[in-house]
């Protein structure tokens, strides 16, 4: 009987052991999947990873055959990393990258072979100054009449001067099959996975288009329309109206969790299984009839459906409600989890000048959410300013739900401020970046003001201003410098805040 209780105490450790070890993977894998949905990140990660198995190839085919010459390799690794470093760039096309090799590689055989005639030969290991002037001279003036100029192009019209055994024609022959096989593999890489990141990486564009909204406060319907435009931009989206009411025990308390939740729940059309997943003892069915309810909660549920049946009417999405009773945060975020929701559009609260404990609770949470503020009876957001901080997945987030809310019948203006002017440039690029990913009507800005005081300048002449929670950010830093939306008073267009989900 020892013997059995100490297997059995050794296999639940074992499980446990496991468990944790499949959470840490889950997690690790989780924190990659932002890393890389920073496009720098991803463009430096495929130069590593890209570029020394194709220059591989590339050798592998010189060793074995005999007119590729070695020589292509410096200025041919060098365009290579211009490609994959800045794919949408003035020097990242396929049919630019292989002409302006092959001019160089040409202009410099034409050099080569003119002062050798004009000399009467020339001794090998030798490099006459009137020929590098010359490959020079013809590469920058021909691939400036052809519209091809690329720095590498340079590199193979000096190399062809200093070929030695190698016969100059044999180089250029090699220089034009590397390249083309070079830009084969980038032209391939970036139509099938780089233009088509947001399709693999960036959670948002595959996900969150079921969303749960918490009807709390004055503002939970104009709330509930802004989840379901969120929504509505995905064949498969619903939006799910979720009312948290307590749970007396037996001694008048409420619980603390949900697991004695008591629900009700109602689909949106005949036939519709969105709920089916929350069918467990925490979920009372429809079929229970309002008799199974108070009368506080039959109301309630009354108001709910309401609210539903306009947002079916005149946004045309699946529209569901869900009253469930338990602490307001733990109560709220398993009801998104039973209806597989994964994205919550919560009112934005406030406590003492800061986020209310119920809107930290849910920003705190796995699931991504929406903290969505509003002063007006706006059921519509045409005009929409998002305003990126840092590169990375939140961005791309807020980027994608601005889209969503225009539904291209709008403008998006994705802005970005900057400290000085030295930081323009980089900016731009970054801003491209973001917007390559996402279609519509939208403009990217630059300014170069604090963020407070471009906010007060220009947010009004928007709908809606779509920012991030810093929750990226440590304690500290948020202590010291308080999160952008917790300094918006007095702003007339409506404020989304976004918060990506913890892992």
């Amino acid at each position: 009987m020892t013997d059995r209780r100490l297997l059995d105490a050794a296999i639940e450790r074992l499980a446990a052991a496991r468990s944790r070890v499949q959470r840490i993977e889950r997690r690790e894998l989780r924190e990659f999947r932002r890393w890389i949905q920073n496009t720098s990140n991803l463009l430096h990660l495929s130069i590593v990873l890209i570029v020394p198995v194709v220059i591989g190839f590339v050798t592998y085919l010189s060793n074995h055959v005999q007119t590729l010459s070695f020589l292509l390799f410096p200025p041919l690794a060098s365009g290579t990393y211009t490609l994959f470093s800045d794919p949408e760039g003035r020097y990242s096309n396929p049919v630019r990258f292989v002409a302006s090799l092959s001019a160089g590689a040409l202009c410099g055989l034409v050099a080569y072979t003119s002062t050798a005639w004009l000399y009467g030969g020339i001794d090998a290991g030798t490099v006459l100054p009137e020929s590098a002037a010359l490959a020079v001279f013809l590469t920058g003036l021909v691939t400036w009449a052809a519209d091809i100029e690329a720095p590498s192009a340079f590199a193979t019209a000096l190399l062809a001067l200093v070929t030695g055994d190698v016969d100059p024609a044999a180089y250029v022959v090699s220089i034009v099959i590397a390249a083309s096989l070079v830009a084969s593999v980038f032209a391939v890489w970036r139509e099938q996975f780089y233009e088509k990141r947001a399709e693999y990486l960036y959670e948002t564009v595959r996900g969150d288009d079921h969303v749960l909204v918490p009807m709390r406060g004055e503002t939970s319907e104009q709330t509930a329309f802004f989840g379901a435009r969120l929504a509505a931009a995905h064949e498969a989206g619903k939006v799910v109206l979720c009312d948290v009411v307590s749970a007396p025990d037996t001694d008048g308390d409420t619980t603390n969790s949900v697991s004695d939740l008591s629900a009700y729940n109602t689909g949106s059309t005949p036939g519709d299984d969105a709920l089916d997943s929350a069918a467990s003892d925490d979920v009372l069915d429809s079929a229970a009839g309002d008799d199974a309810l108070d009368p506080a909660t039959a109301e309630r549920v009354e108001q709910l459906e309401g609210v539903a049946g306009t947002i079916r009417t005149r946004i045309g999405v699946p529209c569901e409600v869900v009253v469930v009773a338990g602490n307001p945060v733990s109560a709220t975020i398993q009801a998104a989890r039973n209806a597989n929701c994964d994205l919550i559009v919560t009112p934005y609260e406030e406590e003492r000048g800061a986020l209310s404990p119920y809107v930290r609770g849910i920003f705190n949470s796995d699931v991504d959410a929406v903290a969505f503020r509003t002063r007006s009876e706006r059921r519509r957001w045409t005009r929409v300013l998002v305003l990126v901080a840092r590169p990375g997945d939140t961005a791309h987030a807020m980027i994608d739900f601005a889209t969503r809310l225009t539904h291209g019948r709008g403008t998006v203006s994705v802005t970005t401020c900057i400290g000085s002017e030295i930081e323009r440039r980089t900016a731009e690029m970054r801003l491209d970046r973001h917007v390559e990913t996402v279609e519509g009507n939208i403009e990217t800005r630059v300014a170069r003001s604090p963020v407070g005081d471009f906010i007060a300048e220009n947010a009004n002449n928007y709908d809606v201003l779509v920012l991030g929670s810093s929750g990226e950010r440590s304690p500290a830093s948020r202590f010291v410098s308080p999160p952008t939306f917790q300094q918006l008073r007095d702003l007339d267009c409506d404020v989304a805040v976004f918060d990506r989900g913890r892992p």
